[in-house]
């Protein structure tokens, strides 16, 4: 099983696809699942698919979520199977996702009969894009769902090493852009207009008030203002800057909060200094939840299997898995790596030697009440 899923996995990180242009990864992902005899599911996805493993036990019906694309990043890990695609690298481990999905599927498969319930298999485009959820929630895959296991690549922590918590795991993820709007004249005669430029400065500093001020300094949440466009040339006052940036939250009282403020800030603010603001707020991924019981099981099967369990890190980045879990009772499990450089980066790698134990761990955890499988993993560092 190893050198099976050494070999599918640097197909995989070879061969890296952008959000919703997954078009050969998922006809990869097809072959090798049909091949394994794995039924698919007639879904009218133009990139990703659904998959289906019928046990032959009674159980519940389960679903696990392998994200599939990758990022606009040109890698720089000296591999042998690095990156064919020049500015394109699975530096996020959707490779490693798809990889331990496939490989516990194979399992499962082979042991039907051991298998208590259903078992779908979400191979989800466009997570990078932070929507790709709702492709795969717009079909009914998930109407007769009970639960569902999502996974991430931990690249904090060593092979071996399963994170996993009760309750907030990442955060809510909303964009906004602010429109400055004031009044164009000659940069050497700034009293003929309104200037946007000092209006943006002050919104961009009172902001941060919103953290400190109005948020409980328990909860995490952040603002975070990343682009700031004004002007074209060096002796012409703009008529408009632009200010646009992204809120995290774990809180959805918070989340709502950060809304209302931010908008209420810029509006006054740049009024204080004779211009108007406009906000267009996008919301995103809401925070991801573990379930406690889920999470419970969940380490209990790791620490059967001779994974190190320990609590899983809270970050403010998002993953659109939360979507799910706006529908179903759900558990995000990070799967230790190997220690090196962190996700979304060109040097971002996967210690190989993990893709078997992941897969098999997966594999118990989908087997039913008990996770008594019979899967067995060749690595006795993980027994």
């Amino acid at each position: 099983m190893q050198e099976r899923l050494k070999e599918i996995f640097e197909w995989f990180h070879k061969n890296p696809e952008l959000s919703y242009e997954e078009y050969r990864t998922t006809e990869r992902i097809r072959k090798l699942l049909t091949e394994a005899g794995i039924e698919i599911l007639p879904f009218p996805l133009e990139t990703g698919l659904a998959a289906v493993i019928r046990g032959e036990k009674e159980g519940p019906v389960q679903a696990l979520r392998c994200d599939i694309d990758a990022l606009p990043i040109q890698e720089e890990t000296g591999l042998p199977y690095a990156s064919e695609t020049p500015g394109r690298m699975h530096a996020c481990g959707h490779d490693f996702h798809i990889t331990a999905g496939l490989g516990a599927a194979f399992l499962l498969q082979e042991r039907k009969q051991e298998l208590a319930g259903t078992v779908k298999l979400l191979f989800q485009p466009g997570e990078e894009s932070s929507l790709g959820a709702l492709k795969m929630l717009e079909t009914d895959v998930c109407d007769d769902v009970e639960r569902i296991w999502g996974l991430h690549a931990d690249p904090t922590n060593e092979a071996g090493v399963i994170g996993l918590r009760e309750g907030y795991v990442s955060a809510a993820v909303d964009r906004f852009v602010i429109a400055i709007r004031g009044v164009g004249c000659h940069g050497a005669h700034p009293d003929d207009g309104i200037d946007p430029i000092p209006a943006a400065c002050a919104v961009v500093q009172a902001l941060q008030t919103i953290v400190t001020r109005n948020v409980n300094a328990f909860h995490p949440a952040l603002i975070s203002v990343t682009r700031i466009q004004a002007g074209n040339t060096w002796n012409v006052i703009p008529e408009e800057a632009v200010l646009e940036g992204t809120v995290r939250t774990m809180d959805r009282k918070d989340r709502s909060l950060m809304q209302e403020r931010l908008t209420e800030i810029a509006e006054k603010t740049a009024r204080a200094y004779g211009a108007q603001a406009q906000t267009e707020w996008i919301p995103g991924p809401p925070a991801v939840i573990n379930d406690s019981e889920m999470a419970e099981y969940a380490a209990d099967i790791a620490r059967r299997r001779g994974f190190t369990v320990v609590p899983e890190e809270q970050s403010l980045g998002g993953d659109d898995f939360s979507f799910y879990e706006e529908k179903i009772p759900g558990c995000y499990i990070k799967i230790g790596t190997g220690k090196g450089q962190l996700i979304h980066q060109p040097g971002f790698m996967v210690e190989e030697s993990v893709l078997e134990p992941a897969a098999a761990y997966l594999a118990a955890v989908l087997m039913g009440s008990e996770g008594r499988s019979g899967i067995e993993t060749s690595d006795r560092k993980y027994e």
